[in-house]
Formats: C-alpha cells, structure tokens, sequence
C-alpha cells in the first residue's frame, strides 16, 4: 500500500465531528485565510495583533506636554477643519488640518496646549470633491447632546483627575459563568435615564448579593436613538454620554471587580447606524469607506449599514475598537451582537439552516468569518482570561471552538433554541402536553466540544410585540392576583412552572447561564423606550425594584427562588463540566430525572397530578433535598417535608451497579433537587 508522505494532518474541528468531513476544504480554507490575513496585518507575525490594534493610541484626539495631536482616516477629503467652541465653529486656517505624506489618506494637525481644553465641543468640517459636511470624528471618545438643538458634538475629554482604577487586577471566575444581562440606562426606579452611578450605588449590590459572578452591560457605545436599545451606535469609541462620564463608567467596572464581578459589554461589531452627522455613514464623501458598497451596503432588516471586513482599514479599526474598551475601561469581554448577520451575505434572514451544506454553500461571507476569528485571537491576547460570546442562531459549526481547531475561537455561544422553544411550548401546548423528553433534548441539544450559555429569556423577549415568560404564563392576572393570599389559579401556575423552567435551563448548563435584569422575580411589564408613538415616557423603560422588595407581593418569590439556584450551581465548582445524566423520563406522566455529580434534579410537570414513591435507580446511599420549588418560602405549597432525609432501598438486580432505588413523592408542578449525603 502506498503511504502518502507529510499528509497533513486534519483539524480537530473536523476529526471530532466526521459529519464535517465533506466540508474540509472550505473549513481548511477559511482557517488559512485567518493565517494569511493575520500575517498580513503583522507584517509577517514580526508584531502582533496586539500591537496592530493600536488605532486609538494614534487616530483621534491626544494631549501631550507639547499640546495636542489629533488624526483621522478620511482618503475622500480634500480638506479637514477642526471646529468646535474655541474658534467659533468657524474653519480657521490655525486650525486646518493636512494631510500625512505617503498615507493611505491620514490627516493630522498639532495644537498648542492653549487652543483647547477640556469640555470644549468639536467637530470635524470635512471638505470633499462636489460637498462638505460636518462630521464626528471616527475615534471620538467623548460624544455629547445638547438638550435644546438635539444635536451631537464631540467633546473634548482629558480631566486633569482621570480615573485610577484600585482593583488592579481582576480575573473572570467562569466556574460556572452566571450572567447577569443589564441596561444602565432603564436599570433604576424611577421614570427617567439612569447613570453609571446609580446602576454602581444600586444595582450592583442586588446582583452581588444575587450570587451573579458576571454582568453584561448593553447599549455602552454611543447611540443616537436611546430606543435603539444601543444597537444602532454612532460613535463605537465613545461610552454613551447619557449615562454619566468615562470616568464614572470606570468607577462601576472598578467596583464590580472589587466585588468579584466580571464585565463584559454588549458590543456592536454587525452594523452601524446610518447616520452621516453622527455618525461614519457618508464619512468624507464616501459613503463606502468603511461599508460593503452595492447591495451589500445596506441591512435589509435593520435599516443600517453593513460593515466592509474585507478592508484592513476597517479591521484596524474595529480590532482597534476591541482592545481600546479593554485597555481602556477593562472589560473582561464581550458578548458579540448579531453574528449570524455577520456570517452570511443573506445575513440568516429566511434560511432553515437544516443540514451542514446550509453553513458551507458560499453564501458565507469569509471576510466576516476572518475578522471575528482574528478579534477572538486579539481578545485572548490581550487578555487570555478574557470572556467572549456569540449571539448566532444558525448554529454555525466551530464559531465557539478553539482558532487552533479550525474554529473561529468564542469561549461560548447563546442557545438561542432554549428561549425559542419555552415560548413555542408556553404558546402552543396546554400544560398536560409538555413533555419532559422534549424538554431535556432541547436544553442538553448542542456540539459537544462547544461550550454555550443557556437562557430561558434574555432582553429580546421582554421587548414591545413579544412578552416575558411571566407575562405568557399569567398576562394580566399579574396586575390583579399578585398579592400574597390573593393568588389565583393562573398566578400559582405562573409562579411554578417559571421556577421550573428556570431550574430545568440552569442546571443543565455546559458554559453558563443568563438572565435579563428583572426577569429573575418575574418583572411584569414589557420595555418600551421613549418614543413619538407613547409621547416619549420611561414609564416602560425602568425596573420596578420595589416589587421585589414588597414582601407582601409575590414577585420576592421568584426572586429568592432564582437567588437559591444560583448559590446552588455556583456552589459546585466547574458545575458546567459535570457530565449531565438522564436518569429517567416518562412523557406519560411529565416527569423528568437527571443527576449532576452529587446533585440529582427530579421535575414534575403534571398540573394535576402527584405521585407518590416514584422510583429512580441512583446511586446507593443517602439524599437531602438541597432546593425545593413547591417549598412556602418560594410560593409554593409546602406539601414535602425537606428536613427528612431520603434513603435508597436494596434492589439485588442492581447490586452490580451500585444502583438503588429512590423513592420519592413529587407534588404536581413542583421541582427539587437532592444532594447526595457523603459518608
């Protein structure tokens, strides 16, 4: 037989899922399309990514003892004016900018200490051949409204105090990872915008004490449309002003590591707010120098601009953006926003992505596939703790495996599926049709070398036109039978079945879990940002933390219950590594079993049924119940007696795999979990 001499070797992507095997050459392909493209930016690997993505040490405004610097990418202009405050907004000659020798379109100008200073308003009066326009520099840090016109300037930031940030270093725990997703600005009572400050004075000490090991902030970079929900951003280096200062942002990360919290920000890489005044929609007269041109350039969906991966102009830039919010604020991450639309030249909009021939057909856009791997590689070099995760709903093989193993290197993806399909269960079954088998294929269903973060609801299922679990469960019972001892038959189903739900998606984590702000006690109300169409209030874009706190109510339940489970999984360490174990199911009857290590989880769905000594085959020895969803403490009816402790019975058929049966019984609609006692 002949031997085929320095075969190369596949990549493990490919030798852990043979189903992959057909697609080899496109995965080899876009794995060395990241090699080459890296190379290329790092001058044949004699830098590295790191320090190619240095954009904002560079472009953008600068003070230094000599006074200050300040450049910009714009190959379109004929000429470039800084105007601001300290010259009237007028283009005075002092303050023209020219253009670097032998750059692909570099513009600079050095000022004296005196011709600016902190606070002032600037913008840029771009001059281009057939037009002129004024424009918000693309490396602008500070962005700032005025109350009266509405319109954005960019503001001089540099505060003779900056902040020093006291925990000096800080590493993510990820034992499980327990996110807590979050908004500043609808994170407060009362019916305005919220700050930096009061999310760090009142919000944090609810997630720490919560059990939370993790935060993920939205809408940090600056957006223009406060209802955008910060996913249109104008300005991708400026924290959003209408929050507070950099400095008091910082303040909040500070804190949030001192409490042994990570942060990670929901960062906008997918798209761009079409904007030209406030943003890089029609930069310098060119409407493409950072977007796709033709067809491409356009969202269809999301009325936004897509993003040219293609340019390494571009790549600095956004790999810039990358390193500049972890250098600069300390991030520990970023949860990526819309990668499937970044994945594909359709952007996912009405594909099945039904088999592996969906993800490798051509319709992928491999410049995109290459800048998420190269910003993944960046991240963990900067910070090789540093946490990433893709929001993708096609299930894009290798998008959460390592770069080395041919994948595009997320720590973890969103199970997108889980939300998805609580819904579709809540909508369209009556409760005797929930199955347990379903169930557990659902929550346990995803590629075994890719770690995931599971969620029953996130922000996107709290929005106008779709309601929270809470709100599908019990709808406007909530407003009217809500109060302890006033309870109907709808808010006691509501009550368990969102615990069990709850209980059933976190504990079968195999990366981490998250939850939206609120949704942990069952906040009532949808979100809906000021707006023309309800006279612009926040009366729906708040958090009603004094119902959780009202211990007359019922939403403390939920809330206590959600705290319990999070000291639970969090009290087992790496609790995502233990391998989840079906134990039993029966559809007939709803229930469901399964173990984690020490931890077994029995559920029963039954709305009307109990049973009582329902046996399983565990492990032979002793079992306390660690949490109980029917227990009074947590809104339910109190029908076990938790104290006692539960013995397995000799069964000689199973002696040889130290098998026993449990016996339990298990009220209808109701969950607990037991702990195997150590001898």
């Amino acid at each position: 037989m002949e031997v085929v001499k320095n075969a190369k070797p596949k990549l493990k992507l490919i030798e852990n899922d043979p189903w992959l095997e057909p697609y080899s050459a496109a995965i080899e392909g876009r794995h060395q399309n990241v090699l080459s493209k890296e190379l290329e930016l790092t001058n044949g690997g004699k830098t590295t990514l790191s320090e190619f993505a240095t954009g904002y040490l560079y472009f953008g405004l600068h003070r230094s003892r000599k006074g200050w610097t300040f450049r910009e990418w714009a190959p379109n202009a004929k000429d470039i004016y800084l105007i601001g405050d300290f010259n009237d907004w007028q283009m005075r000659p002092e303050y023209r900018m020219k253009k670097v020798k032998r750059s692909n379109g570099i513009w600079e100008i050095e000022l004296k200490p005196e011709a600016i200073k902190h606070g002032d308003l600037y913008k840029l009066k771009i001059i281009w051949e057939g037009g002129e326009g004024e424009r918000i520099p693309s490396y602008a840090n500070r962005v700032v409204q005025d109350e009266v016109t509405k319109i954005f300037s960019a503001q001089v930031w540099a505060p003779e105090k900056p902040y020093h940030f006291r925990k000096k270093v800080f590493r993510a725990k990820t034992d499980p990872l327990m996110i807590y997703e979050c908004h500043v600005g609808m994170s407060q009572q009362e019916e305005k915008v919220g700050t930096y400050n009061e999310f760090r004075e009142n919000v944090l000490p609810r997630v720490a004490a919560d059990g939370y090991n993790c935060i993920q902030i939205m809408a940090i970079q600056e957006h223009p449309y406060y209802g955008s929900f910060g996913y249109h951003v104008s300005n991708f280096f400026a924290p959003s002003s209408r929050f507070g200062t950099p400095e008091e942002l910082k303040e909040l990360i500070d804190t949030a590591h001192r409490m042994g919290i990570a942060v990670i920000m929901d960062i906008v890489h997918s798209h761009a707010v079409k904007n030209e005044n406030e943003g890089l929609g029609n930069f310098a007269g060119d409407p493409n120098q950072y977007f796709y041109s033709g067809g491409r350039r356009e969202h269809p969906a999301w009325d936004s601009l897509c993003f040219d991966y293609g340019k390494n102009e571009v790549l600095h830039f956004l790999l810039s953006n990358c390193k500049y919010w972890m250098e600069e604020f300390r991030f520990d991450g970023f949860r990526f926003d819309g990668v499937t639309s970044m994945l594909y030249h359709s952007h996912g909009l009405g594909e099945a992505f039904c088999n592996y021939g969906d993800y490798y057909n051509g319709n992928q856009d491999d410049n995109a596939i290459c800048y998420l791997t190269l910003a993944n590689k960046l991240i963990h070099e900067v910070n090789s703790k540093a946490i990433t995760i893709a929001e993708e709903v096609s299930g894009m093989p290798g998008l959460a495996a390592p770069v080395e193993n041919g994948g595009y290197g997320f720590d973890y993806r969103m199970a997108m599926n889980v939300p998805d399909y609580w819904i579709k269960t809540i909508k369209e079954k009556v409760d005797e049709d929930w199955k347990p088998s379903s169930m557990f294929w659902e929550v346990t269903n995803r590629r075994a070398d890719e770690k995931t973060i599971s969620y029953a609801e996130s922000h996107d299922q709290a929005l106008v036109g779709d309601k929270t679990i809470i709100f599908r469960l019990i709808d406007a019972d909530m407003y009217w039978h809500f109060k302890k001892g006033d309870e109907n038959y709808m808010a006691t189903r509501g009550i368990a079945l969102h615990k069990m739900i709850r209980l059933l998606t976190a504990t079968t984590i195999n990366g981490g879990y998250l939850n939206f702000m609120g949704n942990e006690f069952g906040h009532p109300e949808w979100i809906d940002f000021p707006r023309e169409g309800n006279g612009w209030s926040h009366k729906y874009a708040r958090r009603q933390w004094d119902l959780v706190d009202n211990k007359e109510l019922c939403y403390h339940y939920l809330g206590d219950f959600d705290k319990e489970m999070i000291h639970l999984i969090r009290g087992v360490r790496n609790f995502h590594k233990t391998e989840v174990v079906e134990i039993w199911h029966n559809d007939g009857d709803q229930v469901l079993a399964y173990k984690r290590g020490d931890l077994i989880f029995v559920f029963n769905f039954s709305p009307n049924r109990s049973y009582t000594d329902y046996g399983f085959l565990v492990p032979a020895g002793a079992y306390d119940v660690v949490l109980n969803s029917d227990s009074p403490a947590f809104g339910g009816f109190g029908l076990t007696d938790d104290s006692i402790r539960h013995f397995t019975n000799h069964d000689p058929l199973y002696k040889k795999v130290r098998k026993e049966w449990l016996k339990l019984y298990i009220p209808a609609r109701s969950a607990m979990v037991l702990k195997k006692v150590k001898n």
